[in-house]
């Protein structure tokens, strides 16, 4: 399939390898269907279980610390280094944004 082989068979969210892991990843569409997001290739995403029941249905959420409504992470527009990073087993989130999804 497209999604899993242009995400390399890793979570484009956290980067998580599906190899080895017991749940099968989601293809999670980046702008929710009911947010009249397409089912086309660009708006797809390959999505570990733990981030597609984060992000679940958003493209925004609140953030933790200001209460005001920031963009979720999108991994065809945004550049993964510059939104996170690891701490041994602990992705960080290094920009605005909540934190219950970033946290692993």
């Amino acid at each position: 399939m497209q999604v899993v082989e242009r995400a390399a068979n890793r979570c484009e969210y956290c980067g998580l390898s599906q190899e080895g892991q017991e749940a099968v990843f989601h293809v999670d569409h980046i702008q929710p269907v009911s947010l009249d997001g397409p089912t086309e290739l660009e708006n797809l995403a390959l999505a570990c279980v733990s981030c597609s029941l984060r992000k679940s249905a958003r493209v925004s959420a609140a953030d933790p610390d200001t209460g005001g409504m920031v963009p979720l992470f999108h991994p065809r527009r945004d550049l993964w280094n510059l939104h996170f990073r690891w701490n041994a087993s602990e992705l960080i989130g290094i920009t605005p944004g909540p934190e219950h999804f970033t946290q692993f």
